[in-house]
């Protein structure tokens, strides 16, 4: 299989599994093993990281990681490739040549920076790099390579360039790599971690094993997974993490635009996807910037009102806590969690969870809370609190800007000190979201009955900023033909109201028999800033599935997946 690079991922997130690194590297054969540790709530985290130490600014979770297996990948001559250097990937390439030192061991360390802006207003400005960094450092001869913000897919498209010498004008095979980066980077999301029909996994979804990539020369990938380890890799956990965080069907990134319209996804046996029939385009002449800045201080507390005259109750809490403390900032919100006639406290409680966001501290912090504990004798009756009185903590607030592609200085740093330059993309486009005309289903569709929408689809959701994204699947070609006619922005609207103020994006994907929706502002100034009791908008697709709603006997007659997991597609 010499024209197979066998890519594996170790890492979704900041706080993965710990021991992925070593499982991978024992697990089976690889060439490159990646590690995605950066999001938009990270970048935050190591900015205030770097606030306290100007020496950190980086996942320094890895290189306990590292510690532990770095001799394992060079012995087997695997390629580490991270962006785990967030905002100084420098000051972690140098970390990790002391702990080589420390073990006895030669390591060749290269880094890619430039990231980086100059923006004085901000607490963390970092401009979405591409792969050719990346590649360039593997050219080089590096056995570590260390990113601070490149796209996630760029850690998988990075080593492909490498292997196989794809120009900037290969677009579809830099297209394919990018689809295969985007299904790797969220670790065991795309081997039934997080998916809709968990109770369908072979071992119940208890401990998915980590995806491995294996690419060719074409861009075309197989997702697959090491033997032996849990969970399942099959057109519909593929599928789910394909809909995951993304728009519409093209798909911008630094180096090329991914049609997802494109792809195409067939079972090649178990646990074997093969992805392929992927377009790309130019890419755009821009790139994403994620811009972080400190909004203020917050704090939250938590009433439990039980029993009878719950609006009443909350109302009272309202009105004590706005003359307590003043109405600016205060946010309310009443979870209905109460059953009546119930025999116990938890299911005869609501849930009154109460926010301050300011940028006093001292007013976010004890003065609200204790306040809201001195109604404790002087409020509703039986007032109790799940929350302790305590302090404010900073929140912080993401935006997302661009830049133009010439105006990044791209930089690969190779494992001798050498500063490799990285050029832009020589052509560039203009992109276009263009939302899918809705269509209707006609008005009889025969007979139905009541039952959850999840019977008959899947969905993943999750964050972008200040907006959401929701894609829902269909099982079969039947029940495709029935949702992409019957799931409309209004009816979204319908079942989620919380939608309905807001602009929201229909995207058909019909090779993946899918509709994708971009909610914008559900999630008012992005992740860190959210007060929503789903702040990341990760429950928002089974919130839809649980939804009771019409639904076809017919569908229900024949809806069960075309084969069962694991097993191959005809």
């Amino acid at each position: 299989m010499d024209d197979v690079l066998r890519i594996g991922n170790a890492s979704g997130f900041y706080g993965d599994r710990f021991s992925a690194w070593q499982e991978m590297l024992d697990g089976g054969e690889l060439d490159v093993l990646t590690g995605d540790y950066l999001a938009e709530l990270t970048m935050l985290i190591l900015g205030r990281d770097r606030m306290r130490d100007p020496d950190l600014g980086y996942a320094k979770t890895f290189l306990r990681q590292l510690e532990g297996c770095l001799g394992t990948a060079l012995d087997h001559r695997v390629a580490l490739v991270t962006n785990a250097g967030g905002l100084n990937p420098a000051g972690l390439a140098a970390a990790i040549r002391a702990l080589a030192d420390r073990l006895g061991l030669r390591v060749q360390v290269g880094y890619v920076e430039g990231d980086a802006l100059a923006r004085p207003d901000a607490l963390t400005a970092n401009a979405y790099l591409g792969a050719f960094g990346i590649a360039a450092c593997l050219d080089a001869g590096a056995d570590v390579v260390v990113t601070g913000r490149v796209t996630d897919a760029s850690l998988v498209v990075g080593p492909a360039i490498a292997r196989f010498g794809w120009g900037r004008g290969d677009l579809d095979a830099l297209a394919g790599a990018t689809v295969a980066g985007h299904l790797v980077e969220c670790g065991a999301q795309v081997t039934g971690g997080n998916f809709s029909f968990f109770r369908e996994l072979p071992d119940g979804g208890r401990r998915p094993g980590f995806p491995v990539a294996e690419l060719r020369a074409d861009g075309s990938a197989v997702i697959t997974k090491h033997p032996g380890t849990g969970g399942a890799v099959t057109v519909e956990t593929v599928t789910a993490q394909l809909l995951y965080e993304v728009a519409g069907p093209a798909y911008l990134g630094p180096d090329v635009v991914t049609r997802l319209d494109s792809v195409r996804l067939s079972q090649q046996g178990p646990d074997r996807v093969l992805v392929h029939g992927v377009r790309g385009t130019p890419p755009p002449d821009t790139l994403k910037v994620g811009v972080n800045n400190l909004g203020g201080f917050r704090n939250s507390m938590t009433f439990v009102l039980c029993g009878l005259d719950i609006p009443a109750k909350a109302a009272l809490v309202q009105a004590q806590l706005t003359e307590a403390v003043g109405r600016e900032g205060l946010e309310f919100t009443l979870a209905r969690t109460d059953h009546p006639d119930s025999s116990d406290t938890e299911t005869a409680s609501a849930l009154l969870h109460v926010h301050l966001r300011d940028g006093d501290r001292a007013r976010a912090g004890r003065a609200f809370s204790a306040a809201a504990v001195e109604l404790a004798l002087a409020s509703y009756p039986g007032c109790t609190l799940t929350t302790l009185p305590g302090d404010a903590t900073p929140y912080g607030v993401f935006t997302a800007d661009t830049v133009a592609q010439e105006a990044v200085d791209h930089v690969a740093v190779l494992p001798d000190g050498t500063r490799l330059p990285i050029a832009p993309p020589p052509v560039t486009a203009t992109v276009t979201a263009e939302p899918t005309p809705e269509e209707t289903v006609p008005a009889t569709v025969g007979p139905t009955r009541r039952g959850p929408l999840g019977e008959v689809v899947g969905a993943r959701s999750g964050d972008k900023g200040g907006d959401a994204n929701l894609g829902v699947w269909a099982r079969t070609d039947a029940t495709w033909a029935w949702l992409r006619g019957w799931l409309t922005v209004a009816r979204l609207a319908e079942l989620l109201p919380e939608t309905a103020p807001l602009t929201v994006e229909r995207h058909e994907l019909p090779n993946l028999r899918a509709v994708n929706f971009v909610i914008r502002g559900l999630l008012g100034d992005g992740v860190a800033a959210s007060t929503r009791f789903d702040p990341q908008a990760k429950a928002l697709g089974e919130l839809l599935r649980s939804r009771v709603v019409d639904l076809p006997v017919e569908l229900l007659a024949r809806d069960e997946p075309a084969t069962a997991i694991g097993e191959v597609r005809p």
